[in-house]
């Protein structure tokens, strides 16, 4: 079965148990994967549609923190609740060994040798470690492994 396909099962599911909450956040993602299917003018696979919920988490990440910012913890939790409902679609996520391990690999394969070198090294590891880990935190690694 398809990720999109279980995304859908999934808000049939939500619609028979009356689950409001999480149906509207399942509503939300497939809007956003079928605009992305319109704006491509072709049906997304599995890793396009990873792509379309990964982003749709770091808006509600950036949505929760601006929240918290504001002293406004009921938008808060909402925003949270639906990052655990997209949470559930996303592969396993890497430890921190292993984003460590990659980004010492794509170094040495890159031949990356300064922060000059940062753009290959993460071209090379947004493939490998798309939806599995947060670009943003391996990017300060990638960062902290030229610098030093």
């Amino acid at each position: 079965m398809s990720l999109k396909a279980r995304i859908q099962e999934d808000m049939k599911a939500a619609m028979r148990a009356r689950d409001s909450e999480r149906l509207s956040a399942i509503r939300f993602l497939l809007a956003a994967i079928k605009q992305k299917e319109v704006d491509t003018r072709a049906e997304l696979d599995d890793e396009a549609t990873t792509a379309v919920i990964e982003k749709q988490l770091k808006q509600r990440r950036d949505s929760a923190q601006q929240y918290a910012d504001a002293g406004r913890t009921d938008l808060e939790s909402r925003e949270r609740f639906e990052i655990g409902v997209l949470e559930a679609y996303m592969p396993a996520a890497l430890s921190d060994a292993e984003v460590d391990a990659a980004v010492a690999q794509a170094i040495a394969d890159t031949g990356a040798r300064s922060p000059a070198d940062m753009g290959k090294v993460m071209a090379a590891l947004k493939a490998a470690l798309a939806g599995r880990a947060d670009m943003g935190q391996v990017s300060a690694r990638v960062k902290r492994a030229l610098a030093g």
